[in-house]
């Protein structure tokens, strides 16, 4: 049995294929982690979604969320505006698009993959420690599993303040800091404030002073586990440390789809079959 972790796939479903023939994908022996982002701006966001959907069902995959994700779901919701660019509109005409967003709810932000790993889609501050974003984590979860709840959430749910978790937070400003700290962060300050704004790479000039890669700053408290993350395109999946591995190749945008193998930390990925 082998078990990948699997970058962004942006609805690159081309480059899906690609990447499991690659890796000579098996179902009935093999586990897949898929690092959030399933849809948006590739030439098949359906498909994907579909695709993981099903493997999840039959028990060889899962997933978390990834900002993407949440636009989506908040589409689907009549909360926000779909963009073209993001190619999801196939998504919400399908007639299974109920299930597949339904569904897709009910995922979280954070997991644990086992005793040295674990998983989201943008990463942790050094302020946070894995039970806190495990347990944050399924604070959101549980209100967007909640029909009852979840609009109200999704509503709230955009903008960049506040800008670092406080545990004294609450209601949907609190669900709001979660998931953006899980689905948004790239750069923090070494207390944990965190900006949303940069995109770039990690030796750009323009990098806002006082701020960093998170995985850069050392844990307030000690941790045990690789954070595999996605979501930060312009790292190109090169980053491999002790306490973070980055998963997005930058498919989307010509790049590489990536699977990161646990048991041995191998990185096997194939090049952009044609999703920009």
């Amino acid at each position: 049995m082998s078990r990948y972790v699997i970058g962004d796939l942006q609805g690159c479903y081309a480059s899906l294929q690609r990447l499991l023939a690659h890796i000579c994908f098996d179902p009935q022996t093999d586990f897949l982690y898929f690092a959030g982002d399933l849809v948006a701006r590739g030439e098949d966001s359906l498909a994907c979604l579909r695709q993981v959907k099903t493997f999840c069902e039959a028990g060889c995959a899962a997933t978390v969320l990834g900002n993407h994700d949440l636009t989506l779901i908040a589409g689907w919701r009549g909360l926000t505006r779909i963009k073209a660019r993001d190619k999801t509109q196939p998504i919400l005409d399908a007639p299974d698009a109920d299930e597949l967003l339904d569904w897709l709810c009910q995922q979280p932000l954070f997991m644990m993959l086992d005793e040295q790993h674990v998983l989201c889609h943008a990463g942790l501050p050094p302020d946070w420690t894995v039970s806190q974003a495990l347990s944050r984590s399924q604070e959101v979860q549980a209100v967007l599993a909640d029909p009852a709840r979840r609009d109200a959430f999704l509503q709230a749910m955009y903008g960049s303040q506040p800008d670092q978790f406080q545990d004294s937070l609450q209601g949907n400003e609190r669900l709001r800091a979660i998931t953006n700290t899980l689905t948004r962060l790239r750069l923090c300050t070494a207390q944990g404030r965190m900006e949303f704004e940069f995109k770039g790479e990690l030796d750009e000039p323009d990098m806002p002073a006082d701020f960093d890669g998170w995985f850069r700053w050392p844990p307030l408290q000690p941790r045990q586990h690789a954070v595999i993350f996605g979501h930060w395109a312009a790292l190109e999946a090169r980053i491999h440390t002790p306490l973070a591995i980055a998963t997005d190749g930058a498919c989307v945008w010509g790049g590489q789809l990536v699977a990161y193998r646990l048991s041995d930390g191998q990185r096997l990925a194939v090049d952009c079959a044609g999703c920009t």
